[in-house]
């Protein structure tokens, strides 16, 4: 059971998360950021006005991406490395 939550992610960790997964920042419009990754059917979308950023902002953003909480956490805390391979993006081990 792991004692992580995913409320009270701070907007500066979620886009500390989003630059370790190699989104790209697009643009802030009506106090909304937008991020893209070229394998992502759909940009991420978040509210840059709610701090800490609502649980279920951060859950459908991690669908976007199809990871789940655990991947998060391990990308955040550096136990996983997004690496670019080709036109997708794999997850390897950190070293």
């Amino acid at each position: 059971m792991s004692s992580h939550h995913l409320r009270n992610i701070s907007i500066a960790q979620f886009q500390a998360f989003l630059e370790l997964a190699k989104c790209e920042y697009k643009h802030t419009n009506a106090g909304h950021e937008k991020w893209t990754r070229t394998d992502l059917r759909r940009p991420i979308i978040f509210q840059t006005h709610k701090d800490p950023i609502p649980e279920f902002i951060v859950q459908n953003n991690l669908r976007v991406l199809e990871y789940n909480k655990k991947i998060f956490f391990d990308i955040l805390e550096s136990r996983k490395i997004v690496k670019r391979k080709g036109d997708s993006f794999i997850l390897e081990d950190a070293k």
